[in-house]
């Protein structure tokens, strides 16, 4: 029993100083940053509306497409540090594999770019 809390021993620690370096920067910018909240710092972002308003007003469909191309570069760059450290297993079939879906990937974002999504008015 004794072996088994020695093996756990060093990720207590490192628990414990990660909460402590947390749990000081949090203290620190409390103290340190300007707290001065106005009625425009405080008002509904995520969204462009109000989250209390009308459920049937129209809103912007641009804010949609952001995130979704988010989602996509995301989910982009989660399948490239895998394939990046398995790439000499893989070997050449897996390099083309990457080389057709960042393809995919860049013709979708081309064909968004192109229909002005990532311009905002």
């Amino acid at each position: 029993m004794q072996s088994v809390l020695s093996d756990y021993f060093p990720i207590l620690v490192f628990i414990v100083i990660a909460m402590g370096i947390s749990g000081a920067m949090l203290g620190a910018s409390l103290l340190a940053g300007e707290q001065k909240p106005y009625p425009e710092k405080v008002a509904a972002y995520e969204c462009g509306f109000d989250a209390f308003d009308d459920a049937r007003r129209r809103f912007d469909v641009r804010f949609y497409l952001v995130a979704i191309l988010f989602i996509i570069f995301d989910l982009e760059v989660a399948f490239l540090f895998p394939w990046a450290v398995s790439l000499a297993q893989i070997g050449l079939f897996g390099f083309l594999s990457m080389l057709g879906f960042l393809g995919v990937l860049t013709v979708g974002f081309v064909y968004e770019w192109c229909k002005g999504a990532l311009e905002w008015e």
